[in-house]
């Protein structure tokens, strides 16, 4: 941490963004530990912190260069990056969950449900009909967001508007979709 106080966050991200290794790994150096005890408080394991600190920073590294520090210290992004991939990993868990369930309850019941897969079929051609109904950039953002996982943030740089304008849109595209798919739901 000693370094980074001598050559502020601000320097040793440019750096590091121009390809310094010295500069990154002084960067690690100096804020791996929150990184990971923040990591392992989300998660509860000693293992998967670990492994969730280190996809920080191989994100950040890859991101380096296009990041504009907004105050002095290179921590809070590295935090939200830290909380994004801990998300990730707990739904990942919570799928393969699902999936071992879903895998056991097939094992046991060996039948499948028809009725089940043509209500699930006819409500998703009915949310696709609901969202080709919306204009292009709402198509994009769904697209973005609630299919792809993106942040509001990043669907907002890729498709050059705002983080509000995200934010808004989305909230009005996911009541349109659900009053376009409810009424026929019984």
């Amino acid at each position: 941490m000693v370094d980074t106080i001598a050559r502020g966050d601000a320097e040793l991200v440019e750096a590091a963004a121009s390809g310094s290794e010295h500069a990154f790994r002084t960067l690690y150096r100096a804020y791996v530990r929150p990184v990971y005890w923040l990591a392992h408080g989300l998660l509860g394991d000693s293992a998967e912190a670990e492994d969730v600190a280190q996809e920080t920073f191989l994100v950040a590294w890859r991101k380096l260069p296009d990041l504009q520090l907004a105050g002095e210290s290179l921590l809070p992004w590295l935090i939200t990056i830290c909380r994004f991939q801990s998300a990730n990993r707990i739904r990942r868990r919570q799928r393969e969950r699902r999936h071992t369930t879903e895998a056991d309850t097939a094992d046991v019941a060996d039948t499948v449900d028809v009725e089940r897969q043509v209500v699930e079929s006819d409500l998703v051609e009915r949310i696709l009909a609901a969202v080709g109904s919306l204009s292009p950039l709402d198509q994009d953002i769904f697209r973005l967001c609630a299919a792809e996982g993106f942040a509001y943030q990043a669907a907002a740089d890729r498709l050059g508007v705002s983080h509000g304008t995200v934010r808004n849109r989305l909230s009005r595209i996911r009541t349109f979709v659900r009053s376009s798919v409810e009424p026929e739901q019984s």
